[in-house]
């Protein structure tokens, strides 16, 4: 099929989705899309090519900077902002690159959740099953990706907000190390810990749009063998609170793995990989951060136009002393070269992407339950924020009518290509038991 093709083809799957569609897309750029798409196949037509996403159709999640637009980033109460001077850094890339943006998915209001719920736009249902949450902050993106309402969504991720809504429809999504793509033009949750990346239903699409945003020579991923991979399990808290479902599929998957003789261990990493938690129990990096960047608004007494599940994470920010922020900064740089040091002879650690398979969005409905369910929701994710460590979900098989259950690979930090490649023998070795 042609870009124009294809980018009709989504823009159909959009409209047909109906109130739906517009709950997992706040914008469509019906238009410029299929301009786009047609200069991509002119281009195709003569023979060039400006790289692998050149026809490509992608999604941008709704804090990402278009010129001449309002970024709302998921909240009514910026409508009335600034439309943005120009451009975010990474819509740049992709519109060099030849991509076809085809419009701006929903999101958690300011990105202040993995659950996925938006009281603004309406909550996107869950790609496999509507009745269920997508997962945040990337809310729409997962759903467009599994929908086939886009090839590839770009969306950010703070606390697992890439790999969420990843797991929970079935897709792969990758969050890089932090600095490897610009944040510019993105509307911050987190200074200290938003990454960019990629959702799209291939690892190969996701290095194809990790190059691209990255600004590297787009180059094929080194070919790894599953045989001889050096796998760690970090079994503990990570495992802990674990539905059935999630646990049965994981082990499957590593059963398998063992069958190959990839070189898998359990570790004993509780200390370390329960650190984020002991040291944020007075306040978290992300709710002090968020609290000054939301300052000028909470100080104009515009409360009651925002989420109420965000705005009381917000007040909890506003509290949090500047004694313990500086603190879990201090620790964190020096619990980063601990965690690097301890894995630095394996190739992946491999854990749930998320302990729980998605609940139903009424059940959230009580203000208690929705804390206690983001909190487990970003739990293993989170901690590889916290450390700065490259990680992708990759979708494991399910049985049908089974809800989709993610597989998380952790890298080190600043070898993403090398995370990639693993990844993409471990989803060609998952295709084989499917």
């Amino acid at each position: 099929m042609t870009s124009v093709e294809r980018t009709q083809q989504a823009l159909r799957a959009i409209a047909d989705a109906g109130a739906e569609g517009a709950r997992i897309f706040t914008q469509v750029y019906d238009a410029p899309a299929l301009a786009a798409a047609a200069a991509a196949d002119a281009r195709a037509a003569a023979g060039i090519t400006l790289g692998p996403l050149d026809g490509r159709i992608v999604s941008i999640k709704d804090l990402f900077d278009v010129a001449g637009e309002v970024t709302t980033a998921g909240s009514r109460v910026l409508r009335d902002a600034p439309p943005a001077a120009r451009d975010a850094v990474i819509v740049q890339s992709l519109r060099a690159a030849g991509a076809v943006i085809i419009g701006k998915t929903n999101m958690t209001e300011f990105a202040f959740s993995g659950i996925g719920i938006n009281p603004h736009y309406g909550t996107p249902g869950n790609a496999r099953d509507a009745t269920r949450i997508p997962g945040g902050s990337s809310a729409g993106a997962g759903v467009a990706v599994a929908r086939g309402m886009c090839e590839i969504a770009i969306g950010s991720d703070t606390g697992g907000s890439v790999r969420i809504p990843a797991a929970f429809n079935g897709v792969t999504g990758f969050k890089p190390t932090q600095a490897r793509v610009s944040r510019e033009g993105a509307f911050p949750l987190s200074f200290s810990l938003d990454t960019v990346g990629p959702l799209a239903r291939s690892v190969s699409d996701c290095a194809q749009a990790d190059a691209v945003l990255s600004g590297q020579a787009a180059q094929p991923l080194a070919a790894r063998a599953v045989a001889g991979l050096r796998v760690g399990l970090p079994r503990g808290l990570l495992f802990s609170q674990t539905d059935a479902q999630v646990l049965a599929a994981f082990e499957a998957g590593v059963a398998a793995l063992q069958s190959t003789r990839a070189r898998v261990s359990d570790l004993a990493l509780d200390e370390l990989l329960g650190a984020p938690f002991r040291l944020q129990e007075q306040g978290t990096l992300i709710a002090a951060e968020a609290a000054h960047i939301h300052g000028a608004l909470l100080a104009a007494g515009r409360e009651s136009e925002l989420d109420a599940l965000v705005l009381s994470r917000l007040r909890r920010g506003e509290t949090i002393a500047a004694a313990h922020y500086v603190g879990v900064q201090q620790a964190r740089a020096r619990l980063q070269p601990q965690l690097d040091a301890t894995i630095a002879d394996l190739d992946i650690l491999l854990l749930p992407t998320v302990p729980v398979i998605a609940p139903t969005i009424a059940s959230l409905d009580d203000e208690d339950l929705f804390h206690r369910t983001n909190m487990l929701v970003l739990r293993n994710p989170s901690v590889f924020n916290f450390y700065d460590l490259p990680a992708v979900s990759l979708p494991l098989p399910r049985q049908c009518g089974e809800m989709p259950v993610g597989w998380m690979l952790v890298g080190k930090r600043n070898a993403d290509r090398e995370l990639l490649a693993v990844a993409a023998a471990l989803e060609q070795f998952l295709q084989t038991l499917g």
